[in-house]
C-alpha cells in the first residue's frame, strides 16, 4: 500500500511508502489509525489542521465479490469526534487495485476549487475546477464523463459540501456513473469542501500496472464465498427482490421504525413505502428492481426508481432513506420519497441527518407532517444555504436549537437511524457508546431480534451484544467487504474462505483472534482520538426523551443503565471466538 498526500496549502502531492506500523490495514482501521496518529484531536474540523483519509480495505481490488467498499476519515465537523463514513460504488475497486490510500491536508486559503485526479499509472494531479463550482453532483457527474471519459470513477460534493453545512455527504459514483451511492454520514462533504476538493477522479489501473497476483487458493475461496451468498436467504434471495427496503414490514412488525420524530413506533400506511410496493412500483414502470450499483456485487440490493412516465427519477432507494424521509416525517408517498433522496443525492446531503432534521421541524409545528411540498421546498433552500434550509442542512440538533424544540434524537449531534432504541435496546447501546455518534452501521443487532436470539425489549445482554458487534464491524469496515456480505461471517464455510483470503493478502496466518484483535485495535483509536478531543464515557448516553417518553405500541422506554454503557469498550477477557 502507497499513500498519496495532497497538500491543499501548498498545491503539491507526492508518493510515499505507507508508515510502519500502518503495514496491514486498509479502510476504516487505516483511516482511523492514521488520524489518531496525524490529526490533532482539538483542530477545526474545518480547518487547516484536520485531514481527509480515503481508504480501500484490505481486499479490495482483489477478485473477491463486494469488496468495493471505500473508507473516507477525518473529523467531524458534525460530532467532532473521529469519523469514518463508508460509501459503495466503483471508486474503492480502483483504488484497491492500485494499492493505494490518498490524504488531503491543508486547504486552499484563497478559497479555489479543484480535482484530484488519479492517472491509471496511479500518478496525482490538481487541476483547476472554478468551472464546476456550484454544481450538483448529476451535473458534475456529466461534466465529468464529458471531460475525463466516462469509464471515470469519482467521489464529488454538492453545493451542501461547498458550503460547508454539517449534514453534507461525499457522493460516489455508481456502476453506471451517477453519482447515487454515499459516504453520507459525519459531515465530511463539508471536509472535503474546506480543503477545496470538488472531487476525486479516478481512471481504471493501466495493464501494466504493477498489481498483487492472486494465488489459485485465494481464486478458490473467493469462489466459495460467492457461492455462499448466492445461496443465503437475505443476501440470494431477499436483497436482490427487495433490496434493503425489504426491512421496512419487519422492523414496523417489531415496532421499532421510528415515526413522526420518533413519537412512534410504528407508521401508519407503512404498506405504502414498503420493500414489496417499491419492487411492485419500479417493475410497473420499467425500472431495475435487481441492480448492481457496485463494483463485482452479486448481491444487487440497489434499485433504479423511474417516474409515472418511466422517466429515471432516483438510483437505489433505501431503507433507510424510506425511513428518514417517509417514517420520520410522516410521507407515505413512494414518489415523493424518490424525489427527495434524489435531491439529496443531488446537493450532496446525508438522506438520513437531513430526514430526521425535518422531521424535527416538523415536531415543533414549523410545518405539519406528511406536507410533501414543503419538504421538497426546504431542500431547495438548503441547496442555495438560505433560511430555515441551511440550518436543516446543518442537521437535526441545529434544527433543535433554532425553533427551540427538545425531541432531538441524535447522539453526538448524528441522527438516529431506522431502529428505535426503546424498541430494540441493543441498537441503542450501539447509538449511545458509538465512537462515531449515532450509528446503526457500528453494530446493529436486527439479526439477533428477528431471528429470536434475543429479546430486544429487555435491557439484559444488550451491553455484550452490542460490545461485539461493534468489534466485528471495526474489522469488517476495515476489510472493504459491504456490511450485507457480512452475514457470511456467521455461516463456517464462508467465514473460512473469509479468513483464508485475508492471510493470503496478508502474507500471515489470520484467524478469528486476529479479527477481535483488528476489531479492538481500531476502536481504541477511535476512542482514543475522542479522549483527546475531549469526550468521555459521559458523552455516551441517549437523549432523556429515550428513557421518559414510552413508545408505543409497546410503551417501553430505554431501560439499559448507565454502567453498561460505561462498561461497553472494557475489552478484559474478551472471546476472540465470538
Amino acid at each position: 500500500m502507497r499513500i498519496i498526500r495532497v497538500d491543499m496549502t501548498e498545491k503539491k502531492t507526492r508518493m510515499e511508502d505507507i508508515p510502519e506500523g500502518f503495514t496491514g490495514l486498509g479502510g476504516r482501521g487505516l483511516c482511523s489509525i492514521l488520524i489518531n496518529s496525524e490529526v490533532p484531536a482539538d483542530c477545526d474540523p474545518l480547518g487547516t489542521g484536520n485531514k481527509l483519509i480515503v481508504a480501500p480495505g484490505i481486499l479490495a481490488g482483489t477478485s473477491l465479490v463486494n469488496t468495493c467498499r471505500i473508507s473516507v476519515g477525518a473529523k467531524s465537523p458534525l460530532t467532532r469526534t473521529i469519523k469514518e463514513s463508508n460509501a459503495g460504488g466503483t471508486i474503492g475497486s480502483l483504488l484497491g487495485q492500485m494499492e493505494l490510500t490518498l490524504v488531503l491536508e491543508g486547504s486552499d486559503q484563497a478559497g479555489g476549487l479543484f480535482l484530484l485526479k488519479i492517472d491509471g499509472q496511479g500518478r496525482p494531479s490538481l487541476i483547476p475546477a472554478n468551472g464546476y463550482q456550484g454544481l450538483r453532483t448529476y451535473a458534475l457527474a456529466e461534466k465529468i464523463s464529458r471531460e475525463f471519459g466516462p469509464g471515470v470513477s469519482f467521489l464529488g460534493i454538492g453545493p451542501a459540501g461547498e458550503l460547508q453545512l454539517l449534514s453534507a455527504s461525499i457522493q460516489s459514483s455508481d456502476t453506471e456513473g451517477r453519482p447515487c451511492r454515499a459516504a453520507g454520514r459525519g459531515g465530511l462533504g463539508a471536509v472535503m469542501g474546506s480543503k477545496g476538493i470538488k472531487a476525486i477522479l479516478v481512471e481504471r489501473p493501466g495493464r501494466d500496472l504493477p498489481a498483487w497476483k492472486e494465488t489459485e487458493a485465494f481464486k478458490t475461496a473467493a469462489k466459495t464465498f460467492a457461492r455462499g451468498l448466492r445461496e443465503h436467504p437475505f443476501t440470494g434471495r431477499m436483497l436482490p427482490s427487495l433490496g434493503t427496503a425489504g426491512l421496512v414490514g419487519p422492523v414496523n412488525s417489531l415496532g421499532a421504525f421510528p415515526s413522526y420524530n420518533a413519537t412512534r413506533g410504528q407508521m401508519d400506511n407503512w404498506e405504502r413505502i414498503s420493500g414489496e410496493k417499491l419492487a411492485e412500483t419500479i417493475k410497473e414502470r420499467g425500472g431495475v428492481t435487481t441492480h448492481g450499483g457496485c463494483s463485482r456485487c452479486v448481491i444487487n440490493c440497489s434499485n433504479v426508481y423511474h417516474d409515472e412516465q418511466g422517466a429515471y427519477l432516483t438510483g437505489s432507494l433505501e431503507y433507510e432513506t424510506i425511513w428518514s424521509m417517509g417514517g420520520m416525517t410522516g410521507i407515505d408517498d413512494l414518489d415523493c420519497l424518490a424525489r427527495l433522496d434524489f435531491l439529496c443525492d443531488d446537493i450532496g446531503l446525508d438522506t438520513m441527518n437531513t430526514g430526521v432534521a425535518l422531521a424535527v421541524a416538523m415536531d415543533a409545528g414549523h410545518i405539519p407532517f406528511g406536507d410533501q411540498q414543503a419538504v421538497l421546498d426546504l431542500l431547495e433552500e438548503t441547496a442555495g444555504g438560505n433560511g430555515l434550509g441551511r440550518v436543516i442542512g446543518n442537521g437535526p440538533a441545529a434544527v433543535g436549537d433554532f425553533l427551540g424544540h427538545d425531541r432531538v434524537p441524535v447522539v453526538k449531534n448524528q441522527s438516529i437511524a431506522a431502529y428505535d432504541p426503546r424498541a430494540m435496546q441493543g441498537n441503542g447501546v450501539t447509538y449511545a457508546t458509538s465512537t462515531m455518534g449515532a450509528d446503526h452501521t457500528a453494530g446493529n443487532l436486527l439479526g439477533n431480534y428477528l431471528s429470536k436470539k434475543m429479546d430486544p425489549l429487555a435491557a439484559k445482554g444488550q451491553m455484550e451484544a452490542s460490545r461485539q458487534a461493534q468489534i466485528t464491524m471495526a474489522f469488517l469496515d476495515s476489510t472493504g467487504l459491504c456490511l450485507l456480505a457480512g452475514a457470511m461471517l456467521s455461516q463456517p464455510e464462508t467465514l473460512d474462505a473469509f479468513l483464508s483470503m485475508l492471510s493470503i493478502r496478508l502474507g500471515r496466518e489470520f484467524g478469528q483472534k486476529d479479527m477481535q484483535e483488528l476489531g479492538i485495535r481500531v476502536l481504541q483509536a477511535e476512542r482514543n482520538f475522542n479522549q483527546k478531543a475531549g469526550f468521555s464515557s459521559k458523552d455516551d448516553r441517549l437523549p432523556v426523551f429515550f428513557k421518559e417518553e414510552a413508545l408505543p405500541p409497546h410503551d417501553t422506554v430505554f431501560m439499559v443503565p448507565d454502567q453498561d454503557l460505561e462498561r461497553v469498550f472494557d475489552f478484559t477477557n474478551q472471546d476472540p471466538k465470538h
